[in-house]
């Protein structure tokens, strides 16, 4: 981990926060505050930034790769709620206000390249800043509406309704996430996921 300030890369790193959803509007006084508090951090393919059932929550802004959002029971099965890649962010927004451990953790599905700071931090941040608090608070409701939706198709489509209801949602992730990963997304194994490729039924 590397703060942004000593980062060799720090003048790619800043103009690709400021393409990021979150960070694209702020004024440049607001965004040298902001960059004041970054580390880069790089991860490999299956690390995890966040565990589950932590209380150290971070923020995240993606800034290479491709991320995950899993839950997992004591027995090891994982359940895989969203993908996020660049542009986008993660978070433990809602289980920060409810005073609650992180009920998820964030996984790097690909190599990985985030800014992060201390959720509190942010949220300090984003106090002083209305309009920059109120599009963070939608992008936080749009992902966990967005998560009730997946939840509901796999239990209303078939296998093939799941696949093409990703591939309409999410076409920039459809050649970027392992097929492994995908079927898990979709609750397939990833030899159905393979099988109904063969057959032309996706």
């Amino acid at each position: 981990m590397t703060t942004l300030e000593n980062h060799p890369e720090k003048n790619i790193i800043r103009a690709q926060l400021r393409q990021n959803v979150l960070l694209k509007d702020l004024g440049e006084a607001d965004r040298a505050e902001l960059e004041a508090h970054l580390a880069i951090v790089d991860g490999n393919k299956g690390d995890f930034l966040l565990h589950q059932g932590v209380r150290e929550m971070e923020q995240y802004f993606i800034l290479d790769g491709i991320l995950k959002r899993v839950v997992s029971n004591p027995e090891g099965k994982e359940m895989i709620l969203r993908f996020a890649d660049e542009f986008d962010m993660e978070t433990s927004y809602a289980a920060l206000r409810l005073g609650t451990p992180t009920p998820y953790g964030i996984v790097c599905v690909t190599r990985a390249r985030v800014a992060s700071l201390p959720l509190k931090d942010w949220i300090a941040f984003l106090n002083r800043r209305p309009v920059a608090k109120e599009l963070f608070e939608f992008c936080v409701m749009r992902g966990m509406s967005e998560i009730m939706a997946h939840t509901i198709t796999l239990h209303l489509l078939d296998a093939p309704g799941r696949v093409h209801r990703f591939m309409r949602k999410h076409p920039e992730l459809v050649d970027r996430i392992p097929s492994k990963e995908l079927a898990s997304y979709l609750n397939l194994s990833a030899e159905t996921l393979s099988r109904l490729k063969k057959r032309g039924k996706i």
